[in-house]
């Protein structure tokens, strides 16, 4: 937790416990709450409490105004709450995402709560491996084993990790979820391989011989172990069978029977629906690969590395299992997963490329050990964790690992055993000698640690090209590039001009208690007649919100100004909203900063005045707004003294 873990714990006291919170949002001054009963939450008490300007009420949300320090105070709120801020059963529909980007979303929210578990047993089997390979000590030994042991498990149980945090993201009991979990990764499901009568068509079908059956159904087996996929489908099916259940069972016995039709509802249907679909996908793919390497070992590669990391999330990577296997049983070497060994290290050149791109605090924490579990092979941090959620750096990693397959596949960088990955698949390219390539003894290797460099080359450079920065959206540290002679003098006189063309207001006039009081400090309103919000002095956006309807600025002179557009449209999710700069930028007295579409915003059912308050009024004697009806950019109308 962070370091308002004090404040986040009295909040949730007087909000009336974490029970009675059903979601919690935040825009750029305060928490917004929806809570199950308003009456439990203690106004008065809030209201005079250290760290919280106000409490108000509006549009079905308990909001609790805090100032601009508010995301840190809402990552502290929803530690000790134990909530994602996500909602609940009860919170109405969800907002409409595209598929891929709704996909994406739940992905992401799944990995985040347990990251730090994931990055940690990463680097633990990246020591273990490291040791062996040092020769410390055997593959065979004690040691080893136990830290083998404590370094997979995550990624071999998956699943389960997963099914918890995929339960509070679809809204099902998180236990109900976790027997879901474990079904799918119980040992007798992974090695159901019965020989079945007549199963013969069916196996042709699916690729497989081997089955067993439910209610005489065939079920195909699957390795469900470290897979992602087939679990998130999973919870979201018993999800909706949980709301159905809840409806017609009664509530007396609810409590056991409702888990108990979950259970013996969802796990079936999702063994006879997952396993057949990974099955055949598989079988598809392994088909598809065959067919490129037999026309081109340079496609065959490019494609290898470029899908890689893709098939791993799906569960798919299997595909290439086989046709590997049956390459060093013929041949005693492959040169099936060469395209693959560059993947892991494009990722780690992304997230190098990244470290000067995010100045997230969360993020930047995770960077190091996802790089140094990478450098092992272990990829699962740095995807969940930071590119995937992000999109472009993850396609990034793929392109640059499908330039370093296809060199690999060039070169026919070749393995002559199974072993490990990341650095440690490089032993395994040593030759044995019964290679009929030209490569020679260490020539793999040679051509192997080429093609990382090669993809490590170009998803540096792609990422420092294409992927903008980022900060916390709180107040960031601005006065490094604040202007020298600024920093040395600190706060100075400043006469401001408008931001928005508009009519003048007093500050009381704000359709807002927490503006129109002045609790956030001093300024007035415009009614703006144009939807343009353009900078009104020399300075840099120290904050901008993601939804685009507020600003914060601050100028050469130590001015911290608040544009706030419009009134309680942070519901609009940046709907209407485009924003010309972004948080860090330096800019000049009259640069577009924001442009939004008034009648739109205000057919929407919002007020669409703008309050511009002084921050830091704190700092100065006297905040004078100047007499006026009719103001323009340029138009001086706040002096600070």
């Amino acid at each position: 937790m962070g370091k308002y873990e004090a404040l986040a714990k009295k909040i949730v006291d007087e909000v009336g416990g974490k029970d009675n919170i059903n979601s919690l949002t935040h825009c750029i001054t305060r928490l917004r709450f929806k809570l199950k009963d308003e009456s439990k939450a203690h106004d008065d008490v809030l209201k005079n409490m250290d760290g919280v300007v106000t409490v108000m009420k509006a549009g079905g949300q308990y909001q609790v105004v805090i100032g601009n320090h508010v995301p840190a105070v809402y990552d502290d709120v929803l530690a000790v709450a134990g909530i994602s801020g996500s909602g609940s059963e009860d919170d109405g529909p969800a907002e409409k995402q595209k598929p891929f980007d709704a996909i994406i979303d739940v992905i992401s929210s799944c990995f985040q709560p347990f990251l730090g578990a994931l990055c940690a047993a990463g680097m633990i089997k990246g020591i273990n491996a490291l040791l062996i390979f040092f020769k410390l000590y055997e593959n065979t030994s004690g040691t080893y084993i136990t830290l083998n042991a404590i370094g997979d498990a995550v990624f071999y149980f998956l699943p389960l990790f997963v099914a918890l945090t995929a339960s509070r993201k679809f809204k099902l009991s998180e236990y109900t979820g976790l027997a879901l979990g474990a079904a799918l990764v119980y040992p007798a499901i992974q090695q159901s391989a019965i020989v079945v009568k007549g199963a013969k068509p069916l196996g042709a079908i699916f690729g497989v011989d081997y089955y067993t059956t439910f209610a005489g159904i065939p079920l195909i087996a699957n390795n469900y172990t470290s897979s992602v996929i087939p679990i998130i489908f999973i919870i979201w099916l018993a999800s909706k069978i949980q709301k159905w259940a809840k409806k017609v069972i009664p509530e007396l016995v609810a409590t056991f029977f409702v888990p108990m039709v979950v259970l013996l509802v969802t796990m079936p249907i999702g063994f006879l629906v997952v396993g057949p679909i990974i099955s055949l996908l598989t079988e598809l793919l392994n088909s598809g690969f065959n067919s490129v390497y037999g026309f081109s070992p340079i496609l065959f590669g490019l494609l290898v590395g470029g899908l890689w990391q893709i098939l791993v999330i799906f569960g798919l990577h299997w595909a290439l299992i086989p046709m590997v296997m049956a390459q060093f049983g013929e041949q005693g070497w492959s040169n099936i997963l060469g395209g693959q060994f560059a993947a892991s290290f494009a990722q780690i050149a992304v997230l190098m490329a990244l470290m000067f791109k995010i100045y997230k605090k969360k993020d930047r924490q995770l960077i190091v050990p996802s790089i140094i579990s990478g450098i092992a092979g272990v990829t699962e941090p740095a995807i969940y964790g930071i590119t995937l959620p992000r999109v472009k750096p993850f396609v990034i990693s793929c392109i640059a690992a499908a330039t370093a397959g296809a060199y690999a596949g060039m070169m026919n960088v070749t393995s002559y055993m199974m072993g490990g990955l990341g650095i440690f698949a490089l032993p395994t390219m040593i030759s044995n000698g019964r290679d009929g390539t030209a490569n020679g003894a260490i020539g793999s290797v040679i051509h192997a640690v080429l093609s990382a460099l090669i993809g490590m080359v170009v998803a540096f450079v792609l990422t420092m090209i294409f992927c903008e920065k980022e900060y916390d959206e709180e107040i960031i540290e601005v006065a490094p590039t604040i202007n020298p002679t600024t920093k040395a003098k600190g706060i100075a006189p400043e006469s401001i001009s408008s931001p928005a063309t508009g009519d003048l207001l007093p500050l009381r006039d704000a359709g807002d208690a927490a503006f129109a009081e002045g609790l956030l400090g001093q300024g007035a309103v415009i009614i703006p007649t144009i939807g343009e919000v353009v900078a009104p002095f020399d300075g840099i956006v120290m904050t901008l919100f993601p939804t685009k309807h507020a600003i914060g600025l601050i100028s050469d002179k130590g001015t911290e100004l608040l544009i706030h557009i419009g009134i309680d449209t942070v519901q609009l999710d940046g709907k209407y909203f485009k924003a010309f700069v972004k948080q860090g930028d330096v800019v000049k007295k009259g640069q577009k900063l924001v442009a939004f579409d008034i009648k739109a915003i205000e057919a929407a059912g919002f007020n669409t005045q703008i309050p511009i308050i002084v921050t830091n009024t704190q700092d100065y004697s006297k905040v004078d707004v100047k007499a006026a009806k009719h103001i323009t950019p340029g138009t001086q109308f706040i002096a600070v003294a």
